[in-house]
């Protein structure tokens, strides 16, 4: 019995994933990206709880990977088809989320097929999790980008366009081009050969976690200082320190 409850959990995150689904392309970013994240909770406690209860599968392993491919990778596609969509037809109402999409909207989309870059993210994460699946080398750290993270780095742009009120950054994220070279970056952080660390504790010493440690405390000082716009900052950080240690590692060896 006790072998179903991560298959349940992990479940519970593909039903957040159809949920985010369904709001991004009502354009109700923000519940999009309050369901994806609850789903990415559900896609944490999973793993945790077949290590827990001693239960992992290889039929857990898929399914997480296809729960993800919902969650964080076709999720954040759509929101990035639609901020580049907004982009193109002169910027989006932030004081008040509409429930469909205006007619500027899809006289944008006649024009130009450029909103449907976005699903470039979608692309590179279903090869990203395919990859993953058949990498013994990725069992206490990643290589590239993980989708939840990706994920997270999408659906926080509209959060900051609602909350942050800076023109400046609003300038910046609904600038077409801006958004396109992000899609292509995030792309390539998902399927690139960095190497970073994990947020798996094997025991809970300062001395073998110093860096997961020092990463969950400047992430909470970063969400409670700058809220929204922490989260790019926190992937800034992640990657730039998985990279300082890798080299150093390679260094010391």
């Amino acid at each position: 019995m006790r072998s179903y409850i991560p298959n349940a959990i992990t479940l519970l995150n593909v039903l957040c994933g159809c949920i985010a689904a369904v709001f991004a392309v009502l354009n109700q970013l923000e519940l999009a990206a309050f369901f994806v994240f609850l789903g990415i909770i559900f896609d944490f406690f999973d793993g945790l709880a077949a290590r827990v209860l001693k239960v992992q599968s290889a039929l857990g392993v898929q399914l997480d990977s296809l729960a993800d491919m919902i969650t964080s990778g076709l999720v954040p596609g759509i929101v990035m088809f639609q901020l580049i969509g907004m982009s193109m037809a002169g910027g989006w109402n932030i004081e008040v989320p509409t429930t469909s999409v205006d007619d500027s909207f899809w006289a944008a989309l006649k024009m130009s097929p450029l909103p449907f870059i976005g699903f470039v993210i979608t692309l590179a994460s279903a090869y990203r999790l395919a990859k993953f699946n058949i990498d013994e080398n990725q069992t206490s750290s990643f290589i590239g980008l993980p989708t939840p993270a990706n994920a997270l780095l999408i659906l926080s742009l509209p959060l900051i366009l609602m909350y942050q009120e800076s023109a400046v950054l609003s300038a910046l994220i609904l600038n077409q081009w801006f958004l396109i070279a992000l899609t292509f970056v995030s792309a390539f952080l998902l399927n690139s050969k960095i190497r970073l660390f994990a947020l798996k504790f094997k025991n809970w010493t300062f001395k073998d976690n110093a860096l997961r440690y020092l990463f969950i405390i400047i992430s909470f000082v970063l969400l409670v200082t700058i809220k929204f716009l922490a989260v790019p900052c926190i992937i800034v950080f992640y990657i730039g320190s998985s990279l300082i240690t890798s080299l150093s590692t390679k260094t010391i060896e």
